[in-house]
């Protein structure tokens, strides 16, 4: 599977864009301005009970960035959740809801209360993004969790502040799995065909503690090659939540202060080998010294620690 250009993703932002002015046909075949060219109908369910019963060739269409970005021959209909108009962002007494449609723009515009230290990772986690702000306004948090690459970085900012997915089943009936069990690996999650991603929950209490941002990529504005979220609960539990540099997010997390010896153990003994990603971003051994590496900062700007 070839990587999107920055040209291919500008083409699904403009056709995302344009999808108001396209429309069903009287018989059923979608508008030229459409590149997808096997689509024959689109759904535009309003509330759950319109969903379509899932059939071999459907796909949930939501931002579309990457939908549109390649073809998708094996495609027959489309399943359009804009008209769901599910709450973007939402605070409930016990945590922040973002729904699934929820834009990349949408999240890093929200104002969060003062109160929420960790409010920082928000914007940080958008930046780690290879795209321009332009895709920022169709691209959702839903999406880039259910595609499911190492480099995603709501993956990240959602399983480093222990965000937990609901999904609507398709034989009905809700499922919460947390986000850092979610993703499973490289392009591979829990979902099964007919599965929905409805809104991932992020606790309160962990949008209240401090955190600390690492990331590094190959390019200045290059695809993450290490992502890695610390944070300190007030009981002086230390998490680290590895993400790019493996194949899926990883948890380490200790109830005690770790010095650097002890830390580089957990990573060796929590992250093995097979477990780090390869591709042209950065090969397993660079990724995984940078892995050690940028561990070691959090480690030292969260406790204090003077670097062994």
């Amino acid at each position: 599977m070839r990587t999107p250009s920055c040209y291919d993703l500008f083409v699904a932002t403009w056709l995302r864009s344009c999808k108001t002015h396209v429309h069903d046909s009287p018989g059923g075949s979608f508008g030229a301005a459409m590149d997808l060219n096997t689509i024959t109908t689109v759904a535009h369910p309003q509330t759950r009970a319109q969903l379509p019963v899932w059939t071999p060739g459907d796909a949930w269409l939501a931002g579309g960035t990457w939908l549109f970005s390649e073809p998708q021959a094996h495609l027959k209909r489309l399943i359009d959740l804009t008209d769901l108009k599910w709450p973007a962002l939402t605070i409930m007494d016990s945590h922040l809801s973002i729904a699934a449609t929820c834009t990349v723009a949408q999240l890093d515009g929200f104002a969060c209360p003062p109160d929420w230290l960790a409010a920082p990772l928000i914007g940080q986690c958008c930046r780690a993004f290879l795209a321009s702000f332009k895709i920022w306004k169709t691209a959702t948090v839903g999406g880039n969790v259910c595609m499911s690459l190492p480099a995603g970085p709501m993956i990240s900012l959602t399983s480093g502040l222990d965000g937990v997915c609901t999904i609507w089943k398709a034989g009905g009936g809700e499922q919460q799995i947390p986000v850092i069990d979610f993703v499973t690996g490289n392009q591979r999650n829990r979902l099964t065909p007919g599965d929905l991603l409805r809104q991932i929950d992020i606790p309160l209490p962990a949008l209240k503690r401090r955190t600390a941002f690492r990331q590094i990529s190959l390019a200045p504005v290059g695809r993450s090659a290490a992502l890695l979220i610390g944070s300190l609960d007030a009981d002086g539990t230390l998490a680290l939540t590895v993400t790019a540099s493996t194949v899926r997010p990883i948890r380490l997390s200790f109830s005690k202060a770790p010095d650097a010896s002890a830390l580089r153990d957990a990573i060796a003994q929590q992250i093995t080998d097979d477990l780090y990603h390869t591709d042209i971003h950065g090969k397993p051994l660079w990724r995984k010294h940078m892995t050690r590496r940028l561990a070691e900062e959090i480690r030292g700007e969260l406790l204090g620690a003077t670097r062994a």
